[in-house]
């Protein structure tokens, strides 16, 4: 089993003998990309010029192509697969399945001439995402630690509300987060009927429109360029900016503002300025949901990335520890 996945000094999540996901590898002819954040796009440019394709879901090429800039998928050997929808490449299949994490991310399943089954779960959040059963499973390890755990998360949504809608009574609220997570705030105000302007710039933008497009409930929203919106701003009106979370350090510095971001245990809602409130809105599964896919996903080995931000080496030991089951950081 030790032989069917690995992940690459450079992020790479190997599996089976074809298939690299999020990260160039020059011995696989195939490349899949499982979502639109930046640190699962590494080497795409590569894989753009030498893989024999690039997959990924056409949720994941759209947005890709609205933050293009750096990305340009004119390429004829981009391919796009529905989820569930198989690829048979050489000896091996390939399946990309949901994730609920980002609109667009996929779960990649590969399955080998000998029917061992290799799963890479990518970022995913529990109880959403289904949980595919595997005998090598590469997972995530962004909340590896036993202390990650949000036992509050079904109340972090009605905390946010109460938040913004309290808010606007007295002033516009700007919202900061990442790509995905904003949009999916968007959604969440709609559907609990927050009806005040939605102001966003350009980039977040473009990624709303592709969002709207593949079926989120955005409602509208104005580009922070417009007339409109400015005058807006200027008189102080009630209305929701959103910006991307590095816009934080110079954007509305004496407004009232919410951060959004999982990296928060203690509680849904927190007060972090004399004008500033973190909300614990994560895309990603807390330690808890970790252990829940391994456990029901029943492999016979698991491998966390250890490339990426998170903690692999501690989920590994958990996993052996709780579960009996062997498992492994990957890169050493």
């Amino acid at each position: 089993m030790h032989g069917k996945a690995s992940v690459s000094d450079k992020g790479a999540i190997l599996l089976g003998e074809c298939v690299a996901c999020d990260s160039f590898d020059d011995a696989r002819p195939l490349r899949v990309v499982t979502h639109a954040h930046y640190d699962h796009l590494t080497g795409l440019q590569q894989s753009l010029k030498k893989s024999k394709a690039v997959i990924m879901t056409a949720a994941t090429k759209d947005l890709l192509e609205a933050m293009r800039g750096r990305w340009s998928l004119t390429n004829s050997n981009v391919k796009t697969l529905d989820y569930e929808e198989p690829l048979i490449f050489e000896d091996e299949r390939l399946t990309l399945y949901f994730a609920d994490h980002i609109l667009g991310t996929a779960q990649v399943l590969v399955e080998d001439a000998e029917g061992t089954r290799i799963l890479y779960t990518s970022d995913f959040r529990l109880p959403k995402t289904p949980i595919i059963n595997a005998d090598v499973l590469v997972m995530e390890a962004t909340y590896g630690n036993p202390f990650q755990v949000r036992p509050f998360e079904d109340v972090v949504e009605n905390a946010l509300v109460s938040l913004v809608k309290r808010s606007l009574k007295r002033e516009p609220v700007y919202i900061f987060g990442y790509h995905g997570k904003l949009q999916e705030v968007m959604q969440i105000l709609r559907n609990a009927r927050v009806n005040a302007p939605f102001i966003v710039p350009e980039k977040v933008f473009r990624l709303s429109e592709i969002c709207k497009r593949h079926g989120m409930k955005l409602g509208k929203y104005l580009l922070s360029s417009e007339e409109e919106a400015q005058s807006m701003v200027q008189k102080r009106d009630s209305f929701v900016a959103f910006y991307h979370m590095n816009s934080r350090r110079y954007i509305a510095k004496d407004a009232f503002r919410i951060s959004v971001s999982g990296w928060e245990f203690s509680s849904p809602r927190r007060q972090i300025g004399d004008h500033e409130h973190l909300i614990a809105l994560s895309d990603h599964s807390d330690f808890k949901g970790l252990l829940q896919y391994v456990e029901e996903s029943r492999p016979k080995l698991v491998i966390t990335d250890n490339y990426r931000n998170g903690a692999a080496k501690t989920l590994a030991k958990q996993i052996e520890k709780r579960l009996k089951i062997p498992a492994k950081p990957l890169p050493e």
